[in-house]
């Protein structure tokens, strides 16, 4: 009990430096950007400067904020499938939920003139279809169980959506659709402003709060659905109710930002290095460190080159980086 007591202290002091690094990135990416300077914007300029405060409010601050966001639903639907799949190797897009949103927002493009509105509805749709497929493809399968059914209804989606993408970027105008959608799937919040924000927020801040106030059911989640059983749980409802949270706040996210990859795979298992496997201290922590990943990874697609680079690009290079330190340097589990 005392070694117990302990860790757990340890996992809270933790937990507090890196909500302490949260709030100082938060604070410093007001300041970085390409305008009035490159790099970092003095003080003196946000005062002195009408333009650079404006940008600053207007631009930058919800772009932070969404950024942020963007960052803890995937890192924290991340942690979800991952418990409740058993299976260290899947992120928020295992369902087809990415896919499905990747083949609504080349659908917008091509069909619906390539209006955000457009695009982000249709995005959103197939994103929740993606889900929708899995699950009554997954009823249909006659053998294995629910959790093995569940990953090859996944698998099979998401092939399918991928490969419907590919046909849309085929068939698409080369001049005209072929590079919006391209430069959709790369990722990236170069257009958000304070609408954008405030209108994925309800869903997304409702999925969050799901999957923060469910995180101690998921160690019992976990487990297989004869020892759930016999604990009093009814896993399947719980899954369900948590599963849904994890895909529509990714799915109203992904249909603003685009595909933005590896973010859900690699930061929870530096969460659990963290602060260990214990989805009580594992989620808040995944939460906080996925949002410092993407946060950072945002500051420099806007601050380093004078044309943006997208966000996808940087989250896929550094999640890559790191998954492989991961491999090389301590086996990938799921308990402490």
């Amino acid at each position: 009990m005392d070694d117990a007591g302990e860790k757990e202290k340890r996992a809270g002091r933790r937990l507090w430096t890196i909500a302490a690094v949260v709030f100082s990135l938060l604070v410093l990416s007001i300041f970085i950007g390409r305008y009035p300077r490159p790099f970092l914007t003095p003080l003196s300029a946000l005062i002195d400067n009408e333009l650079a405060r404006s940008l600053v409010f207007h631009l930058r601050l919800p772009r932070i904020l969404m950024a942020f966001l963007l960052g803890t639903v995937l890192s924290a639907s991340g942690a979800v499938f991952q418990m409740i799949f058993r299976n260290p190797l899947v992120d928020s897009g295992f369902l087809g939920v990415s896919q499905g949103a990747a083949f609504g927002a080349s659908l917008g493009i091509i069909y619906l003139g390539g209006t955000a509105l457009g695009v982000q509805a249709t995005a959103a749709a197939f994103a929740f279809l993606g889900l929708a497929a899995s699950y009554f493809i997954a009823r249909r399968i006659r053998w294995g169980d629910w959790v093995f059914r569940l990953v090859l209804a996944g698998i099979s989606v998401a092939a399918l959506f991928s490969a419907g993408t590919g046909i849309l970027k085929y068939l698409a105008d080369p001049l005209k659709h072929l590079p919006d959608i391209t430069f959709w799937l790369l990722g990236g919040l170069w257009a958000v402003t304070w609408p954008d924000f405030w209108q994925v927020l309800p869903v997304a801040g409702a999925g969050l709060a799901v999957m923060f106030l469910m995180r101690w059911r998921l160690n019992l989640l976990s487990m297989r659905d004869e020892t759930a059983f016999s604990l009093g749980l009814a896993p399947g409802r719980e899954r369900i109710v948590l599963l849904s949270a994890a895909v529509a706040a990714t799915a109203v996210l992904v249909s603003k930002a685009g595909q933005v990859t590896w973010v859900g795979l690699i930061i929870p298992h530096i969460a659990r290095r963290v602060v260990g496997a214990d989805a009580q201290q594992m989620v808040p922590a995944s939460i906080f460190i996925g949002g410092i990943f993407v946060l950072f990874c945002d500051d420099l697609a806007r601050a380093v080159l004078s044309g943006e680079i997208p966000l996808g690009i940087l989250t896929s290079l550094f999640g890559t980086v790191i998954f492989i330190v991961l491999l090389s340097t301590r086996r990938l589990r799921l308990k402490a």
